[in-house]
């Protein structure tokens, strides 16, 4: 066992949507500073370009891939590269899906192809590109670690958000179904559930007084302090974990004290948007 246990070097990660400038970037670059290699996956080139190119001229071992892991052609072109790099295929964590502003609403009124698209977004990309990443271990008879981002919305419950935690949670079902079926080869498979976050992808602006009311440690989470528990379930420090959920959330989800009366958000106050989430 290394004497630095946060230490990946060597190994090879992947990162399912690496590209968006928010976790998945996050998480490659505290990967890749960690010592490992990081395959870095998002769908379009310029979002790996703009996110991932500092990375590669830092001097970081990150290997951008352009592929969309939702369809079998992305799964197989990541695969391929994964064969071709140098380093022992170590783990996956799995950046995908979301929930934009257009898929919220009263469960009443959701769409069959909006509720199909959502579960495609969220839970195919990341079973998928798992499935595949476990097959690779299993053949080259490596141990390994996989990691989901799920959501808190996935633990408990959103309202107005049904597809989206529909999906969350689905992952969390994977999470533990693939945990037990692979321990015995070593492969170790647990997910992160975030909160609210600083991000570039979040629809939530800057509001201390709300975050201060909404959420018990009363400020939304950084990028590094998520990036830090997936750096963590993917080191040998997790070594005794498989099957598990870290929610990261602030403490919201100890009293969902984030709800209105009405079940709306806090922290969201555009009012048209909350019109139109409940279908007003």
């Amino acid at each position: 066992m290394p004497e630095n246990l946060l230490q990946l070097d060597g190994r090879v990660i992947v990162v399912a949507g690496a590209g968006g400038g928010g976790l998945g970037t996050t998480v490659t670059r505290m990967a890749a500073r960690a010592g490992a290699t990081v395959i870095g996956v998002s769908r379009g080139k310029e979002n790996l370009d703009r996110h991932l190119g500092p990375l590669v001229a830092e001097g970081l071992a990150v290997i951008p891939v352009a592929a969309d892991v939702e369809t079998d052609e992305g799964v197989a072109a990541v695969m391929d590269r994964v064969r071709a790099t140098s380093g022992d295929l170590h783990g996956l964590v799995t950046v995908v899906g979301g929930g934009p502003p257009q898929t919220w609403g009263p469960a009443t009124k959701v769409s069959r192809a909006a509720w199909d698209a959502l579960s495609s977004t969220n839970l195919h990309s990341m079973f998928f590109i798992s499935q595949a990443i476990a097959a690779q271990l299993k053949a080259q008879g490596r141990p390994g670690s996989l990691v989901a981002i799920s959501s808190i919305t996935g633990v408990g419950n959103m309202p107005y958000n049904v597809g989206y935690g529909a999906a969350k949670a689905a992952v969390l079902s994977v999470v533990r179904t693939m945990a037990l079926e692979l321990a015995a080869s070593n492969i170790r498979v647990n997910a992160v559930a975030p909160g609210a976050m600083s991000s570039p992808a979040s629809m939530l602006p800057p509001d201390p007084a709300l975050e201060r009311r909404a959420i018990p440690l009363g400020r939304k989470g950084d990028m590094e302090e998520v990036a830090g528990t997936v750096l963590f379930l993917l080191s040998a420090l997790a070594g005794y974990m498989t099957g598990q959920c870290l929610t990261v959330d602030g403490g919201i989800s100890l009293r969902w004290s984030h709800l209105r009366p009405d079940n709306t958000p806090l922290l969201i106050t555009n009012q048209d948007f909350l019109k139109a989430m409940k279908g007003e």
